[in-house]
């Protein structure tokens, strides 16, 4: 196969596969074994074997491949001039018409910090092994920013730990201040913004802490707190309308599908597990254990291959409900975007798996929500016992102040904070039945939404119990 062809190969060429390409010995075949990253049409990541060495190869195909591969070639020949740890250039080529090719050196059992990340994920903030990926990160970053140079990518996927030391791969993401000498104190705080940016919500608080580690390695530049939150939440922000954006359309993180009688969208991981769920949901919700029938939705536990899966069908109860819901997004869309912001923003909810609208001539009808199952109680039989005396345990109040400072922080209102809509999951509260949740622009508009679900939750139980007086003393109350 040819750069040409390679084009026009679409998400998943078939591999092994063969490509000619070559270097100042003359042509030769690169061994195209597994590919790592895929953007169709546009560049193909993978690792091979050239001239009997592993490699790891970025093939760049499409209209655009001189401009990226100019980049690539000069941001890692701009990483191995300043002597920063990345992997050496083997050879590099483009073929006008074709596409171009950078083979780099491939590390052994090298891992990304992202990898690293998500094993230790979990552990409570500032855990000794969360702060070890997270100082190895800034320390290298340090070393970039100390020679002049930034990552505008910068992500965890793009440092690398392979024999003791951590190295920045992806040069097409790397820009030059002034190479050789320290980078302007506003584009670290720029580019440090980005990095932390990615970090979870609960690390907030250990800004200051976590900047040492950066300033260990490059102390030119005194950079004021104040100044890294604003970039910090500026890059937070943006990055949380990219990822809904995405959630919309076919990409690289998502599956979507759209056309005169479809609206289908699944995380990029879950196409494959959700094409039979999706291609026959109705016969899986009468098969399936049914938690509310009828009206304007349908809930139901199923098994799909041995997995068990929530699937909430909206309905459309008659010709009346069709004409108020056919010409804007669905309750099943809207649930799916909300869902994909508390993710974002650290919240507990339950992943959604894939979204469905049925249409016709692209006037909606029937709509699909496939969510994975919470296993834990929700909040009304946990507080159940505690009505009358109140003590519930300390841990799950503790949880909900936490969950109701996070609301109030990122002012989203529920809609409808019934005690049935959470449940505990690993310690935390987890949101369910977002169809009425929003993110408020404004304080004054959140201020009248959180009264309202305050008012709700407190409406689970009696005004008179001790249950009730112990959460009206502990809950938030704005203004």
């Amino acid at each position: 196969m040819d750069l040409q062809n390679l084009a026009r190969a679409g998400r998943a060429p078939t591999l092994p596969m063969s490509i000619e390409l070559e270097d100042a010995a003359g042509p030769a075949q690169l061994q195209l074994l597994s590919l790592l990253r895929v953007l169709p049409g546009q560049r193909y990541v993978g690792a091979g074997v050239w001239r009997g060495r592993a490699v790891l190869a970025k093939l760049l195909v499409g209209p655009r491949a001189p401009r990226q591969f100019q980049r690539e070639r000069e941001g890692a020949r701009l990483l191995a001039a300043q002597g920063l740890a990345t992997p050496t250039l083997l050879a590099d080529g483009l073929r006008p018409g074709q596409g171009g090719w950078l083979l780099f050196e491939f590390l052994e059992q090298g891992q990304s910090l992202a990898d690293a990340w998500a094993q230790v994920e979990s552990l409570p903030p500032l855990a000794d092994a969360q702060t070890e990926v997270i100082a190895e990160a800034l320390q290298a970053i340090a070393g970039m920013h100390a020679k002049g140079l930034w990552q505008e990518d910068l992500h965890l996927d793009n440092l690398l730990r392979s024999g003791g030391r951590v190295y920045v791969v992806d040069g097409g993401g790397v820009r030059a201040e002034q190479p050789g000498q320290p980078l302007s104190r506003q584009r670290v705080l720029e580019n440090l913004g980005v990095f932390f940016a990615q970090l979870p919500q609960a690390l907030a608080p250990c800004l200051e802490e976590l900047l040492v580690y950066y300033l260990l390695a490059n102390s030119e530049h005194a950079l004021p707190l104040e100044a890294l939150q604003k970039q910090i939440d500026k890059v937070r922000a943006w990055r949380l309308r990219d990822l809904l954006a995405k959630a919309g359309r076919d990409c690289t993180l998502f599956s979507v599908k759209q056309g005169p009688s479809l609206l289908q969208a699944t995380p990029r991981d879950q196409e494959a597990a959700m094409a039979p769920v999706l291609a026959d949901p109705d016969r899986l919700i009468d098969q399936g254990h049914l938690y509310k029938t009828g009206g304007a939705a349908t809930v139901a536990r199923v098994n799909a291959n041995g997995r068990v899966l929530l699937i909430k069908r909206y309905n459309i109860k008659g010709v009346a409900h069709w004409f108020k819901r056919f010409w804007r997004p669905s309750r099943a869309w809207h649930s799916w975007i909300e869902a994909q912001r508390l993710m974002f923003l650290g919240f507990a909810t339950p992943r959604p798996l894939a979204v469905q609208e049925r249409r016709t001539l692209g006037l909606r009808g029937k709509a699909y929500l496939v969510t994975e199952h919470l296993q834990g109680p929700d909040l009304m039989h946990c507080f159940s016992g505690h009505v009358q005396d109140g003590q519930v345990p300390e841990a799950q109040l503790a949880a909900l102040d936490e969950l109701f400072a996070g609301l109030i922080r990122e002012r989203i209102s529920h809609g409808d904070l019934k005690a049935h809509n959470l449940f505990w999951e690993n310690g935390r509260w987890a949101l369910i039945d977002l169809d009425a949740m929003q993110q408020h622009g404004t304080a004054g508009s959140f201020a009248q939404a959180y009264a309202r679900d305050r008012a709700r939750f407190l409406r689970n139980w009696p005004a008179t119990s001790a249950l009730h007086r112990v959460l009206d003393e502990r809950l938030p109350r704005l203004g």
